[in-house]
């Protein structure tokens, strides 16, 4: 694996742990892992540092390490102790090299380093040819590096791998259309759409919403929450209510959701979003930066952008001047930041 890059991926806890299977001689690798099984990350560095002390497997310990400081978002820290981790294997390839090279690719991603996470998905592709999911999120990285040609060709190749998934031709959609990709995006839900397999309805309303279809879109994820009201029907439901034009129902509808589970970042981007169409502004500074307490979360960018502009809203140009400062520092490249920045310096 080469030095940095990322995309977002969600590899399991319960993977990690069955991955992690330590005997008794690893006490502090160990406790390490129910530190950051509990949330306690801090605690589980310190562990881990007894860990390099007590001459703990290196390859075990670092994996951790890595994992503990990425929740922490030190994605830079988290990059040197995953790389730590991949070359203590003394070069036998085992499953768990895998994941790691997963959690790498993420924290490579997370810090800006695309060329870095573009190779780590190469390799884990190099050894496993049929991960669709390398694909997916090499593809994802290649569009950060305005490689429209290459993230293409590794999309149709995750669709050919994962020809029935209608979820993976939203994702890629999604993608494509993030980066003013709509035309080619379009494609992909249409080829969604004529998959022979069973949509469910949260599906059909995600690939409705995504076709500009609202009514359709409305029904059919009117039915997906009457069955399960998780964030993904809730997200894609408020969404549709708003290009319907009812902005104050999407709102109630995000703030109910975030009742029962205030981590949801997308949902509190969403909300910070429907908060600034109302002039709410207050309103939208609190919900992005509820967001943002929310720790390894891959839209911190997003949600920091976001809560300048609604500073701005606020009229508060000395703390939205200094927030964009600080948000330059870490995303020097964002044209748009660059642009408000030009702005705000006239305030």
């Amino acid at each position: 694996m080469k030095n940095k890059s990322t995309a977002v991926i969600c590899i399991s806890f319960a993977c990690f742990l069955s991955a992690c299977a330590f005997s008794n001689k690893h006490e502090n690798t160990d406790s390490a892992v129910e530190a950051v099984k509990n949330g306690q990350y801090e605690e589980a560095l310190t562990m881990l540092d007894n860990a390099i002390e007590a001459g703990e497997d290196p390859e075990l310990l670092y994996r951790v390490k890595g994992i503990a400081e990425m929740e922490l978002a030190s994605y830079e820290n988290a990059t040197e102790d995953l790389l730590r981790s991949l070359s203590a294997n003394r070069g036998y390839v085992k499953e768990q090299d895998r994941d790691t090279s997963y959690y790498l690719a993420v924290a490579q991603y997370r810090s800006g380093d695309y060329e870095g996470a573009k190779s780590t998905y190469s390799a884990i592709i190099g050894l496993y040819p049929q991960e669709f999911d390398a694909f997916l999120q090499r593809g994802k990285t290649e569009l950060r590096l305005g490689e429209t040609d290459n993230a293409l060709q590794d999309f149709n190749r995750a669709v050919e791998l994962n020809p029935t998934d209608p979820d993976l031709f939203i994702q890629i959609y999604e993608c494509l259309n993030a980066v003013g990709m709509k035309d080619e995006g379009d494609k992909y839900l249409k080829d969604a759409m004529e998959i022979s397999t069973k949509l469910t309805d949260l599906q059909k309303g995600k690939l409705y919403y995504c076709l500009g279809e609202y009514e359709q879109a409305k029904n059919s994820l009117e039915s997906a929450r009457n069955a399960n009201a998780k964030g993904g029907v809730m997200l894609y439901l408020g969404r549709t209510y708003e290009a319907l034009g009812d902005t104050n129902y999407a709102a109630s509808l995000y703030r109910a959701y975030l009742e029962e589970d205030p981590t949801d970042v997308e949902i509190c981007n969403q909300l910070g979003l429907c908060c600034l169409d109302m002039g709410d502004y207050d309103g939208a500074r609190a919900s992005f930066e509820q967001g943002l307490a929310v720790p390894d979360n891959e839209y911190v960018q997003t949600l920091e952008y976001n809560r300048i502009i609604a500073y701005e809203y606020l009229s508060d140009f000395t703390k939205a001047s200094a927030l964009m400062k600080e948000y330059l520092k870490n995303y020097p490249d964002d044209s748009a930041a660059q642009r408000e920045n030009k702005f705000l310096s006239t305030r």
